[in-house]
């Protein structure tokens, strides 16, 4: 007879989302299990944001190297052991890996379960012979790198956001298919690393950021040496006397181009084949598990967060979603996902953040809006940081309510976290205008923009009387 557990919630998955769901329900001292296939800390630990911020920390120290001579300092041309880069990149990922291990989160009085996870009907999960009966189950399974549907791909040796990170020896040439930020991050890394890349995109790099100020990021790139080829459609790849070539579509017509590597970072799909999802009446489709706003599936009783469910895919969601669920499934709150509170960083150099309504967007909604903006060039840190190429643009209603934010520049992404702030809060404009910001700080960026909102009322003949008027009075 099987084993049966019966918690008050039962999480699918130990990434960021399911880890945040766990921690916090035993912080509270209710019977948890997880569930977990795979590595402890999931995708971000493992293959995703960690060790890719740990290589481009290491790339980022090249383009220190090429700059120095700027400052006065003599430098030569940097000689990269790319073993040793391999090195400290998993020696990141084993300095974190402590916070998110079976013997940690066992410590908080998690019951951890090594295993794969599968609905027997809509309030039972299996995991080998054991039987789980929760009160509550929330899925947290993740996603993968997506295969696109190209001819001789599945026989042609490539590298993934899984596997990249393994490579103990640079790329001659890498050749990188998809221009969205994680293309464009380790193309920029490998590039400073090493080695010549090629990035190929069908339609537009980084079709979701705000276009004037991805041009940028891309101008940056191409001044590095990375070709970037806009609609270019793969359409074949083969592997080649130890290397690969790409056949490629274009407006010009067929091309190939051979390299050394190959790295697909075209997207991602929902971790739901294995979940059996339908015994339990969960709805799902292409993008990942259907919720309503407060991340509940069409089984009452199940929870999905993070990048199953099928919207932005990042950490910080997944552990923004875990917090709604916790609310919700604890305390019975009432909650609801806003993605417009949601911040997104592509971490190239110069680093471009985001948040909330774009211009596009604002035109899309007949919102009537205001932009603002403000130059790094214009500001005392930056010039002393020789940082001076970027600058921030803000969006605001009429009346001064902040919409948006795009940041392009150094330090972007810390600088984003003001204005998220500020969203989530619907603040006004005036309450950046009033904060103190110290100097010299790359964050007087944001104040300056700000102030351009009150720039027209300079000049209005109304405001001017009034302070003729109250003149007189000494």
């Amino acid at each position: 007879m099987a084993e049966v557990l019966t918690p008050d919630i039962c999480v699918i998955g130990a990434g960021s989302g399911g880890l945040s769901v766990a921690a916090a329900a035993a912080a509270f001292g209710v019977p948890v299990a997880l569930v977990e296939k795979g590595r402890m800390g999931g995708d971000c630990l493992n293959f995703g944001c960690v060790p890719s911020k740990a290589m481009i920390a290491a790339a980022k120290h090249v383009g220190a190297i090429a700059q120095a001579s700027g400052f006065g300092v003599t430098a030569g041309a940097p000689r990269i052991d790319f073993k040793a880069v391999h090195d400290h990149v998993h020696r990141v990922i084993a300095a974190i890996e402590p916070n998110d291990s079976k013997a940690r989160f066992t410590g908080l009085g998690v019951k951890v379960i090594d295993g794969t996870a599968r609905f027997k009907n809509a309030d039972t999960l299996t995991v080998g012979d054991l039987e789980i009966k929760a009160r509550r189950f929330v899925i947290a399974t993740g996603s993968s790198p997506a295969a696109p549907p190209i001819p001789g791909l599945a026989e042609t040796p490539h590298l993934t956001n899984e596997t990249v990170f393994d490579l103990t020896e640079c790329p001659r040439h890498l050749i990188v298919i998809g221009a969205g930020p994680i293309g464009l991050e380790l193309a920029q890394a490998f590039r400073r690393l090493g080695a010549e890349v090629t990035v190929l995109e069908a339609a537009t790099p980084l079709a979701k950021d705000d276009p004037e100020c991805a041009a940028l990021v891309l101008d940056r790139l191409a001044t590095e040496g990375v070709a970037i080829r806009a609609g270019a459609r793969v359409a074949a790849v083969r592997g080649s006397d130890g290397g690969v070539e790409v056949r490629l579509d274009t407006e010009r017509g067929g091309e190939t181009i051979a390299g050394s590597h190959l790295l697909v970072a075209a997207g991602r799909k929902p971790n739901i084949d294995e979940l059996g999802l339908e015994a339990a009446g969960i709805a799902h489709d292409g993008r990942g598990i259907t919720v309503n706003k407060g991340l509940r599936t069409t089984n009452k009783k199940v929870y999905a967060v993070g990048d199953v469910a099928g919207a932005l895919q990042f950490t910080h969601v997944a552990n923004y979603h875990a917090g709604l669920v916790i609310r919700n499934a604890l305390f019975r709150l009432p909650v609801k996902a806003n993605y417009d509170v949601i911040p997104w960083v592509t971490f190239t150099d110069p680093e471009l953040a985001h948040i909330g309504v774009t211009e596009a967007e604002a035109r899309t909604r007949r919102i009537e809006f205001r932009v603002l903006r403000w130059p790094y060039h214009e500001n005392d840190r930056a010039q002393a940081e020789r940082e001076t190429h970027g600058h921030i643009k803000v969006i605001t209603s009429k009346r001064g309510k902040i919409l948006g934010a795009t940041i392009v520049g150094a330090n972007a992404g810390e600088l984003i976290g003001t204005w998220s702030l500020a969203i989530s809060q619907g603040l006004n404009i005036r309450a950046m205008v009033g904060m103190v910001a110290p100097y010299p700080t790359l964050g007087e960026i944001g104040k300056r923009a700000a102030i351009t909102y009150f720039t027209p009322s300079l000049t209005s003949p109304f405001v001017r009387r009034i302070i003729a008027f109250m003149r007189r009075f000494g």
